[in-house]
C-alpha cells in the first residue's frame, strides 16, 4: 500500500483518536434514529474482539477505522472516520486498505460493514463501492430497516 499516511495498530489513548471516536459517535447520534446507532465507543473498540487502526499525517491524526472478529471466515468494518480536514485526501482510503490487509492475513474470506442510507453517508457508500463491496442482506446482530444498509466483499 502506497500512502503518505503513517498507519499503526492504535490503544485508543492518545487525545487525538478519543477526540475523533466522540465526534464520529455525535454525528451517528445527529444523523441516525437511536435504534440506528451502532457505532461502538472507545471502551468498546479495546476489546479483545477489535482491532483498531489510525492514519497519522506527522503528528496529526487523518483517520481511524476498526475490524471486529465475527468469526473464522468473517470480520466486521468499525468506526471508520476520516477526520474533518482529511476528507477526500486519501485517509479514509488508507486505512480502509489497512483493515482489508488486516482481514486478509487473519484469513477472512469476507468482511461486511453497516452504514446509513441518508446522503450524509454516500461518500463512504463511494469509497466501499470504489473497492468492491456490494449490497448484502443484514449480518452479525443486524435488522433491515429503511435507514441502515449493510455491504460486503468476498476476499
Amino acid at each position: 500500500m502506497n500512502t503518505p499516511y503513517t498507519l499503526r495498530r492504535d490503544d485508543l489513548t492518545a487525545p487525538a483518536i478519543l477526540e475523533l471516536l466522540q465526534f464520529h459517535l455525535d454525528e451517528m447520534h445527529r444523523w441516525s434514529p437511536p435504534e440506528s446507532v451502532h457505532a461502538m465507543p472507545a471502551e468498546r473498540l479495546r476489546q479483545a474482539d477489535v482491532t483498531f487502526f489510525s492514519a497519522w499525517d506527522g503528528e496529526v491524526l487523518a483517520a481511524c477505522g476498526a475490524i471486529k472478529h465475527l468469526d473464522a471466515g468473517h470480520g466486521e468494518l468499525k468506526s471508520m472516520r476520516a477526520a474533518p480536514g482529511y476528507r477526500g485526501k486519501g485517509a479514509g482510503r488508507a486505512i480502509l486498505e489497512c483493515l482489508l490487509a488486516e482481514a486478509r492475513a487473519r484469513g477472512y474470506a469476507r468482511v461486511s460493514l453497516e452504514t446509513g442510507r441518508p446522503e450524509a453517508f454516500h461518500p463512504a457508500h463511494r469509497l466501499y463501492r470504489a473497492y468492491g463491496f456490494v449490497e448484502c442482506p443484514p449480518f452479525a446482530d443486524y435488522v433491515l430497516d429503511d435507514f441502515s444498509i449493510c455491504m460486503t466483499l468476498e476476499l
